[in-house]
């Protein structure tokens, strides 16, 4: 028998290998990985600089807890603080931790307790995270929520309204929600966001777990909008697959992080911090996020002329290498299918396919994964 919990619906592969956008199983079958360890790996399966910087990290330190100052907490720190428009940083282990540090962060900086979220959101599965998320799936069996969360439709700007009052601490949100099924916000909604933020004293909260780190094409998805943010959560991709999260914020909510308010005894690992800025010197370029756009724009063109012409196809939305492909039925035993042609993809929903690829794609390779779909979704 197994000795771990039986919390995921592992899939039949079981990898020996993996390099780039390739993945070699134990059986020897090899995949092309539209995956990324769920959005995690955006430069690929062990990009070279990052292993590189990793190796030259391990032969100095490990841990030493964050009683001691590390340099390159602060170059990681700028890394962020620079790429978002904002000030200060925390790190976290993790996109949920993040999203815990920045509810805790809200609340404490206005005074208040609610904190509007959306239906159909993902913010994670921790008691405080799973209480912002908007979907019922993830709190069955776990007895009352934290208190004073509020989930109004995505993309509904009077509903928001309602919500909207002197009490409300923060407006959290997704700008493209990963799990609830790659619906993207859209620009007037978001632009009526910042307003009611302003207007009521309201901190806006943007969860980019999953679509920052150059994702969108951008180093992060609000930057494809005129807003501005008080608060921003990284992770998936920040690391390179080593566990890392951030909390990051204006320079105004300082005074409100400030020594025994917050903390984490492997927060700002060493190792997982040097990762983080080979990743980030790497996708921040102007350039590689250029190429990002360019391969978005590639694949959605195929995806538009070859995939959604298909009588199974309902819809296919996204933004930048994060793209959603909603079919008439449910999605799990295409995914299936397409795993045993050689092409690993996930789901969004129970009808979505979700293509999150290596932001360093190759052109033949999105070839290759569109002729796969249109395959098996020809079927």
């Amino acid at each position: 028998m197994s000795h771990l919990f039986p919390t995921y619906q592992r899939w039949e592969v079981e990898p020996k290998l993996a390099k780039g956008t390739k993945l070699l199983a134990v059986n020897g079958k090899e995949y092309l990985d539209f995956t990324s360890g769920i959005g995690v790996c955006n430069l690929g399966h062990r990009p070279q600089n990052v292993y590189e910087t990793v190796k030259k990290q391990l032969d100095q330190f490990w841990h030493v807890s964050n009683l001691f100052p590390v340099s390159i907490q602060e170059e990681a720190a700028n890394l962020l603080a620079t790429s978002s428009g904002l000030d200060f940083v925390f790190f976290a282990n993790s996109g949920a931790e993040a999203n815990e540090g920045a509810i805790k962060l809200a609340r404490k900086a206005t005074g208040r307790n609610k904190i509007i979220t959306f239906q159909k959101s993902f913010h994670g599965r921790t008691f405080a995270t799973m209480a912002a998320t908007g979907q019922d799936k993830v709190k069955t069996g776990f007895g009352p929520m934290l208190e004073s969360f509020v989930y109004v439709p995505f993309n509904e700007i009077e509903s928001l309204k309602k919500e909207m009052g002197n009490d409300v601490a923060a407006i959290m949100l997704e700008i493209v929600q990963g799990e609830g099924g790659i619906n993207v916000v859209q620009e007037d909604f978001l632009d009526e966001i910042g307003k009611l933020c302003t207007q009521y004293g309201a901190l806006l909260i943007i969860d980019e777990i999953q679509t920052g780190i150059g994702r969108t094409g951008k180093s992060f998805a609000f930057k494809h909008f005129n807003i501005k943010p008080d608060i921003v959560t990284v992770a998936k991709g920040l690391g390179s697959g080593f566990p890392i999260g951030a909390v990051i914020g204006k320079h105004e909510l300082g005074e409100y992080f400030t020594p025994g308010s917050h903390g984490s005894t492997f927060g700002g690992n060493p190792i997982s911090i040097s990762a983080a800025i080979a990743t980030m010197k790497t996708i921040f370029q102007a350039s590689f996020l250029k190429e990002i756009e360019e391969k978005s724009q590639l694949l959605f063109k195929k995806l538009n002329e070859q995939v959604s012409k298909l009588s199974i196809v309902k819809d296919i939305r996204g933004l930048g290498l994060m793209i959603g492909i909603e079919l008439t039925q449910e999605v799990g035993p295409i995914l299936k299918e397409l795993r045993d042609e050689g092409l690993l993809v996930l789901s969004a929903g129970e009808q979505v396919i979700r293509l999150l690829p290596p932001l360093n794609v190759s052109n033949d390779e999105i070839d290759q994964a569109v002729e796969l779909l249109i395959q098996v979704l020809k079927r």
